[in-house]
């Protein structure tokens, strides 16, 4: 129900856009919030477990739960013995042009009362969560264009995040 998307255009191959987001420490090169990506737990070139520390030193623990090799992955994220949300990463071929969608379904907090939690989400969330998303994938989007890791707050900063 109160779940956000957001996907880019990207002029690269599915391969190419695979070979990133499955690489171990993948957001350090995009992630333009992510001050370190430290894989926890891989088998088989498959990671299990990592840990997201964004630059004000918010730590988030990311669980991978399905992982499908040029489609995508759905992990769990949230913080350590916390509620946790869900993300899925997909990579959609279209001809010339490969799409990349990730989808937030975000825990939704006890803190705020459940009959007002549908306006906190509307007004509060969900445009942090899609300013998030717009600078994840142009992240991506610059590190495949340019073949360099993405400065950080490149496209502007978080107020999360700082």
């Amino acid at each position: 129900m109160f779940q956000i998307s957001n996907k880019i255009k990207i002029e690269n191959s599915t391969h190419d856009v695979w070979d990133l987001i499955s690489s171990p420490g993948h957001l350090n090169q995009f992630h333009p919030f992510c001050k370190e990506n430290n894989v926890l737990e891989s088998k088989n070139d498959v990671i299990l477990k990592d840990q997201l520390i964004y630059l004000n030193g918010l730590t988030y623990y990311r669980t991978f739960k399905e992982w499908e090799p040029m489609v995508g992955y759905s992990i769990k994220i949230g913080s350590k013995n916390a509620k946790q949300s869900d993300v899925k990463w997909q990579i959609i071929e279209n001809g010339e042009f490969t799409f990349v969608k990730i989808t937030i379904k975000p825990y939704t907090s006890s803190k705020i009362p459940k009959l007002l939690y549908p306006f906190f989400h509307y007004a509060v969330v969900r445009p942090k969560l899609k300013s998030y998303l717009n600078a994840v994938l142009k992240g991506l989007e610059y590190y495949l264009t340019y073949n360099k890791p993405v400065p950080r707050n490149q496209f502007g900063n978080h107020s999360w995040f700082v």
